[in-house]
């Protein structure tokens, strides 16, 4: 799992690029978050351990994936994390929803 992760962090998407170029050094209402992070069976792409978030980023292989990405997020869920899913077309036209949804989700937990 752990050697999956790293080399997800080495050879990222595109959008994950870029997302994570916006989210690293905490320059995100100071949350800190991880990229790859292993989770029990997963791989969370970005996860926020202080507010228990996960962010995925969907490629079109996850119209194939529906019920693997649903058992894996019933499971991340059971767990305590909170899954948020986008599109990663939502990360090139307009990343200020990817934010706002994980600003709003800090303001909820606190």
């Amino acid at each position: 799992m752990r050697a999956a992760a790293r080399r997800g962090r080495s050879d990222p998407t595109r959008p994950e690029a870029i997302f994570w170029k916006m989210l690293r050094d905490r320059r995100l209402e100071g949350l800190k978050f991880r990229r790859q992070m292993p989770l029990g069976p997963c791989i969370a792409d970005f996860a926020c351990p202080s507010i228990r978030l996960i962010v995925e980023l969907d490629g079109g292989v996850h119209d194939l994936r529906l019920e693997a990405d649903a058992t894996r997020d019933a499971w991340l869920t059971k767990n305590g994390w909170t899954v948020l899913r986008f599109r990663n077309q939502a990360v090139l036209t307009n990343p200020s929803i990817l934010f706002n949804a994980v600003l709003d989700h800090a303001a909820a937990r606190s």
